[in-house]
């Protein structure tokens, strides 16, 4: 049974940094695609940021690009996102989700994706 647990979330101030973590068990992380979704209150979920099994290519929707980074930790099983520069528009609850499917071309199509996590919350405000 796949299982996907998100970490890291928090209140952070504006231009502060964070770091999720998405642990996963029964699947091997490096052997699917792996994504960071956010969904803010009153808003569509949508995606952030992709991370390829096939070559470790990397995937940003526009408004986080230059500011996030995804990563893979194989030993750990793990995969990672580093956010800095936080705006309050970062603020949202975050999933990590995998799929099997190319992420080329519809990388934040979720009925591609097969597993999600429970989330977690980043606020960011004073």
């Amino acid at each position: 049974q796949v299982q996907l647990v998100e970490s890291g979330g928090g209140l952070v101030q504006p231009g502060g940094s964070l770091r999720l973590s998405c642990a996963a068990s029964g699947v091997a992380l490096e052997n699917v695609n792996v994504a960071w979704f956010r969904q803010a209150p009153g808003k569509e979920r949508e995606g952030v940021s992709a991370i390829s099994k096939r070559d470790g290519g990397t995937y940003y929707n526009g408004p986080v690009k230059g500011r996030f980074l995804i990563s893979r930790d194989n030993a750990k099983n793990t995969v990672t996102l580093q956010m800095i520069s936080l705006k309050a528009e970062d603020a949202a609850v975050y999933y990590c989700a995998t799929r099997v499917s190319d992420l080329w071309p519809t990388p934040w199509e979720e009925s591609e994706y097969d597993y999600w996590g429970q989330g977690t919350q980043v606020t960011v405000g004073s």
